[in-house]
């Protein structure tokens, strides 16, 4: 797929696909009534609701990152001392938990004072390591419903064979309800307190769950957008800062200009603004080669409508491809691959499997701004992620805070469980399968296999 056809699909032919039946049936026990699950005005109505909440002086207010980034840095610091292997994945799932629990929810989940996993004693979750404190057993049900959409997605048409005599989404559907139901129910406790009084929320003021309680009381309606944007908020920029630790351990130099940038902007303890996290040059460069290789959402869906659609005729990147627009017939579903997209050699040069943040600095830049669809981690078009710049403030906060602190980052493979280290085959591979010391792996968002994911910070 080149540039003009992913250009046609995410934005200028917009119109004619949609998320599709076959992909919210899969879903819908899951993510139900919420943004990422619904079209047409359904989907228009919700990104209204949510677009107040990411709006950029929001986003700019750093004071929640402060709180959770120094409880991070002071859980490693911790662990480092004492020669402890630390599971940045976990850790980092728990930072944005607790993160988008306090922005959005005006609830603290406060995950990073739980019981951390400990290497080889800790049980395996889904997408990460088990605990089994309450936000844990949420936790891992939260993810095995994601997994769940997933197999689902690769057993194709014919799903539901597989789960005739029970739906394998009911157990984890009940123990996430369980969970959100006491926030929910109070956050619609108090939008009625208020109203009896004459008061109303005010999007500058209250946090997304309480605009929501304001405008439905309808419990279900309410925890459906809560599973959204937990699910945007906490996996995928957890999966963007597991993905950054990973290459300042792969790539020693790059860590040593990061962390002299930081120290040219910041200093040793000054604490990131917005402004001079606008000013990091080189982290965004990291950030942005970061999101190149390891998308957080690596495949996504559409379905053309009821109407067939053509598309436009190749772009020339591909030089033995066909130049005849091609006809896509209605209700066909299209798969697309950020993940292939955005490590083709053909849209990137030659060194697309190269980890080379240089690439998105001056001089460097003409592949991306000529062709922009070759690089969509958060979608592009009218469905282009509504909190990309929260997730980049709040990834960069905890990167300066991690580089203040820290010069060396390395892998502890030997802390890893039998099984989750890359298969040997990898190693005669092609594309980045011979450079690559953790297994990535898909269920809706990208996490590493490795579930133990240690890293020793120095």
């Amino acid at each position: 797929m080149d540039e003009s056809h992913m250009k046609s699909i995410l934005s200028t032919g917009f119109n004619h696909f949609w998320r599709g039946r076959r992909q919210k049936e899969r879903m819908e026990k899951f993510l139900g009534d919420g943004i990422f699950n619904r079209d047409d005005e359904d989907w228009k109505k919700h990104r209204a609701l949510a677009r107040p909440f990411f709006a950029k002086d929001r986003t700019s207010d750093f004071d929640i990152f402060e709180k959770y980034a120094q409880k991070t840095v002071t859980i490693i610091s911790d662990l480092s001392r004492t020669g402890q292997p630390i599971e940045a994945q976990d850790l980092y799932a728990r930072f944005t938990a607790d993160s988008a629990g306090e922005f959005l929810f005006g609830h603290k989940f406060d995950t990073l004072h739980g019981a951390l996993p400990i290497a080889g004693h800790t049980s395996m979750s889904t997408k990460g390591t088990a605990t089994n404190d309450e936000f844990g057993t949420f936790t891992q049900s939260f993810e095995a419903m994601q997994e769940i959409v997933a197999q689902r997605a690769r057993r194709g048409y014919f799903w539901p064979v597989h789960e005739l005599f029970k739906d394998d989404m009911d157990p984890h559907v009940e123990v996430a309800s369980e969970f959100l139901n006491p926030i929910v129910n109070n956050a619609i406790q108090n939008a009625r307190k208020m109203n009896e009084a004459g008061l109303h929320s005010s999007t500058e003021h209250s946090t997304f769950l309480e605009y929501l309680a304001d405008n439905t009381e309808d419990p279900k309606v309410i925890r459906d957008q809560l599973l959204n944007v937990l699910l945007a908020s906490r996996d995928t920029t957890a999966c963007l800062l597991t993905f950054v630790t990973y290459a300042m351990a792969m790539y020693p130099e790059i860590t040593r200009k990061m962390r002299a940038e930081v120290l040219q902007h910041c200093g040793k303890t000054g604490t990131p603004t917005f402004e001079t996290i606008k000013s990091l040059r080189y982290i965004h460069a990291v950030v942005n080669e970061t999101l190149r290789l390891f998308p957080p959402v690596p495949l996504n869906v559409r379905e053309v409508r009821e109407s067939g659609v053509v598309l436009p005729p190749s772009d020339g990147t591909f030089v033995d491809a066909d130049s005849t627009p091609i006809y896509v017939p209605e209700h066909t579903v299209l798969m697309y691959f950020p993940l292939l997209t955005q490590q083709n050699t053909a849209l990137w040069g030659d060194d697309a499997h190269e980890f080379d943040p240089e690439r998105w600095l001056d001089g460097r830049l003409s592949r991306f701004t000529e062709k922009p669809m070759i690089f969509t981690p958060f979608s592009g078009g009218p469905r282009m992620c509504l909190g990309q710049n929260y997730a980049r403030n709040e990834a960069t906060f905890l990167l300066v805070r991690l580089l203040q602190e820290f010069d060396t980052f390395t892998l502890a493979p030997e802390a890893q469980p039998e099984g989750s280290l890359p298969p040997p085959h990898w190693l005669h591979g092609t594309g980045r399968e011979p450079k690559e010391r953790v297994f990535p792996q898909y269920a809706l968002t990208l996490f590493v296999k490795v579930r133990l994911f240690f890293f020793a910070f120095y």
